[in-house]
């Protein structure tokens, strides 16, 4: 196994920022780096009036950061912000070590996380798309012989071959998720009768973990950012008759590249799918309502803000003020407060989930000859029956379904009475 990489992070505070929040940024940033395989030797933070176009945060103190990185015996440099090609080449150039940015370290992590064909074909697009502008000979020299973060997946083969061999390599792979999308949509298409929630949230705050403790679904966990890329689909009994289906969703994260949340669009629309968005929370992070901000943006730009919202506040079991969840309840009902690690109220998730697939169910009565057995035992696969009476060799049912259930036993009572 090798050794990790050690990495220094570099952050931009620009005119009119607060230093704070690029300390925070680089909170995140160093989570990330730990996920990709990287130990944080140092930090670097710059304060500029604008952006340096040559080298971001200008070439004095691209040179302060080139000592830096020899005097510390760093392998790779990560800057929060995303660089130009121009700027990773020139301070690749002045440093001698691997340049990275967020997005080029998001990638990475999304390669080594990649598991399902779909997103390991997701993960390769994205790459190739993010190194088309940044294909150089020297680059490409210097990446074959340093290896490790920032050049996994296509990075180790794909940098050797020019820019149109690249270009119909990703020709070839949108071609393959359009035709991943369109059969995603036909296996869709058999759930329609079935209510469906989607788990949405910030990354690393349980969605995993929730769905498992929901529904015994084995779904990897792990304390790590990123560490669950593809839609996960299991089925969650609600009770005797009602059973729906939980959909798991890649994280969000503070400053995700608008390109990053657009290759992984088609992994998203089993949440575009579905009847209702389950926004989990680690209420224990301390700036959890900053991470709910941001995954309410990321589903502005992904269209799904209009849908129905259950906030679910998890990991409760590690808040120190039990004072706050009144509040909360107040202000983002409707809300449930929940430990999917420790299983504390989730049974009240469940009775809120179903209360809400309740308001989505169509109500019928009809009557069918009390002897066609066959016919009444298909209305069971397709509805909830409330009750049964017979009156002069008639049944009288009365049930609830789903819009699209109803819509098809009204078809089949229509043919039988057609006959």
């Amino acid at each position: 196994m090798s050794s990790r990489e050690r990495a220094i992070l570099v952050g931009l505070i620009r005119r009119g920022g607060e230093r704070g929040q690029v300390e925070e940024y680089l909170e995140e940033l160093e989570l990330l780096a730990d996920t990709a395989g990287a130990d944080v030797v140092e930090r670097v933070v710059q304060e500029r009036e604008k952006m340096d176009a040559a080298y971001m945060i200008g070439r004095g103190k691209a040179n302060d950061l080139a000592l830096m990185a020899k005097y510390l015996d760093a392998d790779l440099i990560v800057f929060d912000d995303d660089l130009s090609p121009a700027q990773a080449r020139n301070i690749e150039r002045l440093c001698g070590v691997k340049i990275l940015d967020r997005s080029g370290l998001i990638l990475d992590i999304f390669a080594r996380n990649a598991r399902s064909r779909e997103a390991r074909i997701q993960v390769e697009l994205a790459q190739l798309q993010y190194l088309v502008p940044r294909l150089t000979r020297q680059w490409t020299h210097l990446s074959r012989q340093i290896g490790g973060i920032g050049v996994r997946g296509p990075g180790e083969t794909q940098l050797e071959v020019d820019r149109r061999a690249v270009r119909r390599r990703i020709a070839a792979l949108e071609r393959h998720l359009h035709k991943i999308a369109h059969q995603r949509t036909i296996r869709r298409k058999g759930r329609r009768d079935l209510f469906k929630a989607a788990l949405v949230g910030y990354t690393n705050v349980g969605k995993s973990t929730l769905l498992n403790a929901l529904t015994d679904a084995g779904v990897f966990v792990e304390n790590r950012l990123f560490a669950t890329l593809d839609a996960t689909i299991r089925g969650l009994e609600l009770s005797e008759y009602r059973r729906i289906l939980l959909v798991d969703t890649v994280g969000f994260i503070r400053k995700l590249p608008h390109h990053l949340v657009a290759s992984f669009k088609s992994t998203l629309e089993e949440a575009a799918d579905t009847d209702l968005l389950l926004h989990v929370i680690d209420i224990a992070h301390a700036n959890f309502q900053e991470q709910m901000h941001t995954v309410e943006g990321v589903l502005k730009e992904l269209e799904l803000d209009k849908k129905p919202v259950l906030n679910v506040f998890n990991k409760i079991d590690l808040h120190p003020d039990a004072s706050i969840f009144s509040e909360l309840r107040d202000r983002y009902e409707p809300c449930v407060f929940v430990s999917a690690q420790r299983g504390i109220f989730l049974n009240e998730l469940k009775k809120k989930i179903a209360r809400i697939a309740e308001q989505s169910v169509t109500p019928l009565k009809i009557t069918l000859p009390a002897d066609r057995y066959g016919l009444i035992s298909r209305l069971h696969d397709l509805a909830e029956i409330t009750s049964i009476r017979y009156a002069d060799s008639q049944a009288v049912i009365e049930m609830k379904a789903t819009p699209v259930n109803a819509q098809r036993i009204r078809g089949i009572c229509d043919a039988y009475s057609g006959h």
